[in-house]
């Protein structure tokens, strides 16, 4: 009995600490250049199209991540992809803390994965019940490599009320960490 729950512990910590590293290296080259040229420009707006054909516009200014369609809200974006197993494991636990704070908080999830139809990524979203907005665009990856380059998925970025980023996750969270995290910001 102890072996098993010591191969489940061993199995879920290196989960925990793990997340997919990106398939395409060109665009990790891509990510790179854009973040030097990112750096250059103090202000860049990013639209961002979800599966339902609805607009989320976001601006980096400096250091400010406004998500202009969710003011006064905490934003949590979302890097993934369909095909990874540990943002598949976490999406249980957004649509929690999505329903469970819903008046302060919502989750955008930004697909990293180039030539998948938005009716394809529907599917995927009613299969795991995602009750947040799912961004599928070419700009998702402009969005990466303006706040990231993001390495490995699931990467996630908590953006407080103020639209600074609060937190930077890595790898598969456990939600207790987010919704500590959550309400550390509803507390500021």
């Amino acid at each position: 009995m102890q072996f098993k729950t010591l191969a489940f512990l061993s199995i879920l910590s290196i989960l925990f600490f793990t997340g997919c590293s990106s398939e395409d290296k060109k665009t990790a080259q891509d990510s790179q250049n854009s973040h030097e040229s990112s750096i250059q420009s103090s202000k860049k707006e990013i639209k961002l199209s979800t599966i339902d054909n609805k607009n989320i516009t976001i601006i980096k200014e400096n250091e400010k991540i406004i998500i202009k369609e969710y003011p006064n809200k905490i934003v949590l974006l979302n890097f993934f992809a369909t095909w990874c197993p540990p943002c598949k494991a976490e999406i249980p636990n957004l649509i929690d803390l999505q329903n469970k704070y819903s008046k302060d908080f919502v989750v955008i999830a930004v697909l990293l994965e180039q030539g998948k139809t938005n009716e394809e990524i529907a599917s995927f979203a009613s299969d795991f019940k995602i009750n947040y907005p799912v961004t599928n665009s070419k700009s998702n990856f402009d969005l990466s490599n303006s706040i990231g380059p993001i390495k490995s998925i699931p990467t996630m970025f908590m953006i407080d009320k103020d639209s600074n980023i609060f937190q930077k996750y890595v790898g598969i969270v456990p939600v207790e960490m987010m919704e500590m995290d959550i309400n550390k910001v509803l507390k500021k």
